[in-house]
């Protein structure tokens, strides 16, 4: 897949500052938006190990949401299931509450 000028614009700000979350989820985003599911899921799955200690909760819904685009559903629910833990643990409600949804919707 092409990658586009805002790709790059993410990736030459994130070789200054790798450890930018939300830039790395924009990333993530950008791939979303140009059909390119699997490398959405392999940034977000980055982004998830990057955070472990400080999980970045959108990116288990997004990953779960592109897994699913790729018939990839076991993994997909797998996903889901460790960001309701995470949003869990950050008092994040509104996301939990998503991620059930969408996991019981592929369950």
């Amino acid at each position: 897949m092409a990658r586009t000028p805002r790709m790059e614009q993410i990736e030459a700000l994130l070789a200054d500052d790798p450890d930018d979350a939300f830039l790395r989820y924009g990333l993530a985003m950008e791939h979303a938006s140009a059909g390119d599911n699997a490398e959405c899921v392999r940034v977000l799955r980055d982004l998830i190990a990057r955070t472990a200690t400080n999980p970045y909760v959108p990116a288990y819904l997004q990953c779960g949401q592109a897994l699913v685009k790729l018939d990839r559903t076991e993994e997909a629910c797998d996903v889901l299931r460790a960001g309701v833990e995470a949003a869990r643990r950050a008092g994040d409600t509104h996301a939990q509450s998503e991620m059930q949804g969408l996991l019981a919707s592929i369950e």
